[in-house]
């Protein structure tokens, strides 16, 4: 898919609780300096009306679209653009046919995902995901991959699964709910309770003695974790790295099914120092046989990719010339399975726009 040669345009949507950031894409860049509208998620007639006049504005200025393609909340049947029952736009209630509303006052196919899979989608095509198969190449390594998980950290933990470059929904457009696995510090809670904001200001809240209201936002307790502000410093790197201990376990449980390379995105990802070492060595930390023996927790070794030891060590790999028996030809072959955990290297709402692009890109062609 060339994306940055198309000149089609396509109309994407940022859909956040309480503000809607419409906006258009061509060649697989932006377009169109930012259309904002109140989201007014508690009134469904006002909030449908926000975002009828944002891609009306956007449509305005653009002179038109081939498609519109953006990410919203769900639950939701994503197939036929019906929103169902959400927590943050409390309107939607029942089932409401979000697609088909835009279809029939556009008339141009309307295309809705979940933001986990299109940031996802947006790594695979254009960010983490050639870029470490380019630099595979460079290396002289013959492995290469083509399966990328994507993971967001923000006030959720959201993911997505790219599968030999198309998306992976499920057949209930439920597929990588990683939110709902398992939390292993808490058991009986989801791991998005450990890997969200509210579990970092949980933690840090209750070593020092605060309420969660009380709590600082993430960005400070990092900063507090890295000794640039005061505050206690050891609770706040214990916070961060309960979040990718958790994560780590959950990451381990995605890619013991998946087998792919890992990116991470969304706002907690910037403290990626004080959690991604705890979230590598989890996937690393090796299971036990009931009669005391341990064995890997997965079958590949995890690598940090933001780590140049660990990156250097995941490019060269284990690769051996093996004779064919009986022949005097040999074969490659790279011994160490692997995966690599990267940070996203387009930026979570950016790849998330080109993931909404190239959605709409595909449909055309294969309609």
């Amino acid at each position: 898919m060339d994306l940055h040669g198309d000149t089609r345009t396509v109309l994407t949507l940022d859909a956040g609780g309480t503000t809607f950031v419409f906006g258009a894409m061509r060649g697989g860049q932006a377009i169109l300096p930012p259309v904002t509208r109140p989201s007014q998620g508690h009134d469904l007639a006002a909030c449908l009306r926000g975002i009828e006049e944002g891609f009306r504005e956007a449509w305005d200025r653009c002179g038109g679209a081939a498609a519109i393609s953006f990410a919203f909340p769900g639950p939701a049947d994503y197939p036929n653009g019906v929103i169902g029952d959400l927590v943050n736009l409390s309107g939607f209630r029942g089932g409401v046919p979000l697609g088909p509303l835009l279809e029939d006052r556009f008339g141009v196919p309307v295309l809705i995902n979940n933001d986990g899979d299109l940031f996802a989608y947006g790594e695979a095509l254009g960010g983490l995901l050639p870029e470490v198969n380019a630099a595979l190449a460079e290396a002289g390594s013959p492995k290469r991959f083509r399966n990328l998980l994507g993971v967001t950290f923000g006030t959720g933990f959201g993911g997505g699964l790219v599968v030999n470059g198309k998306l992976f929904r499920g057949d209930n457009a439920a597929g990588t709910e990683i939110w709902a696995l398992r939390n292993k510090l808490s058991p009986r809670a989801s791991s998005e309770e450990g890997v969200a904001i509210r579990a970092v200001q949980r933690s840090y809240a209750e070593a020092v003695g605060l309420t969660l209201e009380a709590a600082p936002e993430p960005r400070t307790i990092f900063e507090i974790g890295m000794g640039r502000q005061p505050g206690d410093a050891a609770s706040a790197r214990e916070a961060f790295r309960r979040l990718g201990e958790v994560a780590g376990d959950a990451l381990a449980n995605a890619l013991t099914l998946v087998d792919a390379l890992v990116v991470i995105g969304g706002g907690l990802s910037g403290a990626a120092p004080l959690f991604l070492p705890a979230l590598v060595a989890e996937l690393n930390a090796p299971l036990q046989t009931l009669d005391g023996r341990s064995l890997p927790r997965l079958e590949v070794q995890a690598f940090n990719l933001e780590d140049p030891a660990g990156k250097a060590a995941f490019l060269m790999g284990d690769v051996r010339q093996l004779p064919v028996p009986g022949t005097k030809r040999s074969v490659p072959y790279d011994a160490l399975k692997r995966t690599g955990i990267g940070l996203s290297r387009l930026g979570t709402s950016q790849a998330t726009a080109l993931g909404a692009y190239a959605c709409a890109l595909d449909w055309l062609d294969r309609r």
